[in-house]
């Protein structure tokens, strides 16, 4: 029996709010690793919904995005 279609995995929600956060913050992979002091294929890697952050790494992108943790996962919640 296969994977069951649904909601995708909240390493894929988190990616995808953290590149569109960064897309209409008009700021590349680069700019934002930068910001958040993590190095950017790391920051790739997230997007793409292939790691498992660390709360630390999560606070630290939350900043860089000028947003709260509150802000940050309330976006995850709306994908």
């Amino acid at each position: 029996m296969g994977k069951k279609k649904g909601r995708p995995d909240i390493r894929e929600r988190f990616g995808a709010a953290i590149q569109e956060r960064r897309n209409a913050l008009g700021l590349t992979q680069e700019d934002l690793a930068d910001k958040a002091r993590i190095h950017r294929t790391y920051l790739s890697d997230v997007e793409r919904g292939t790691r498992n952050l660390s709360l630390i790494n999560i606070e630290k992108l939350g900043a860089a995005l000028e947003m709260s943790l509150a802000e940050l996962f309330a976006s995850v919640e709306s994908i």
